[in-house]
């Protein structure tokens, strides 16, 4: 699966055949939280945490909201089609 952003050893994923709303996967071994992008503006919003401790997440979607343009870019391009 392509990396659509990185931050430090965490990849962030937009899977091609996934559903709306427009929304990242932030993964690492054994961990794995989903965020909403609440496009076009932000800001994101938790959906969804498999093993991230709270402060963490709170680092992270503050990161994704500094990426916000270019994540919500990516994600209308993976799914321009449906």
């Amino acid at each position: 699966m392509p990396t659509n952003l990185r931050i430090g050893h965490l990849r962030v994923v937009i899977y091609p055949n996934d559903h709306r709303p427009a929304h990242v996967h932030v993964i690492r071994p054994e961990h794995n939280a989903t965020f909403y992008l609440n496009c076009p503006d932000g800001p994101v919003s938790l959906r969804g945490n498999d093993g991230f401790a709270t402060r963490e997440l709170k680092r992270i979607a503050g990161v994704l909201d500094q990426h916000i343009a270019h994540l919500c870019a990516a994600w209308k391009e993976i799914h321009a089609d449906h």
